[in-house]
C-alpha cells in the first residue's frame, strides 16, 4: 500500500494535461487563451480569485483557468477538457 505522502510526491506525466496541486488543466487550452487574453488586454486579469469567483461578486462565477478539465468516468480514470474535447487517460498503473 502507497502512503498518501507518497502518493502526492509522485507525479503523473501526461500529454495534454498537467496538474499544479489545483486540478488538471489542458496545456491547448490553456497556451490559446494566454495567446488570446494578451492580444485583447495586452496584460494579465489583476483581481485576485476571491474578487472573481463566488458569491461575493455574482451569481455567474468565473474560473480563474478556463481550461481546467473534468473527469470523463465516475472511476476517475479519464481526462476531459470540456472546451476543447481532447481526451486521455490519466491512470497510469
Amino acid at each position: 500500500m502507497i502512503l498518501p505522502c507518497l502518493l502526492l510526491m509522485m507525479k503523473i506525466e501526461l500529454k495534454d494535461f498537467y496538474n499544479e496541486g489545483f486540478g488538471w488543466i489542458c496545456k491547448r487550452c490553456e497556451e490559446k487563451l494566454k495567446d488570446e487574453s494578451s492580444k485583447t488586454s495586452g496584460k494579465s486579469n489583476t483581481l485576485s480569485r476571491l474578487m472573481s469567483e463566488g458569491e461575493a461578486e455574482s451569481k455567474m462565477p468565473e474560473l480563474s483557468s478556463k481550461a481546467l478539465a473534468k473527469w470523463a468516468d465516475s472511476s476517475r480514470k479519464v481526462l476531459v477538457c470540456p472546451r476543447c474535447g481532447v481526451t486521455e487517460i490519466a491512470d497510469k498503473s
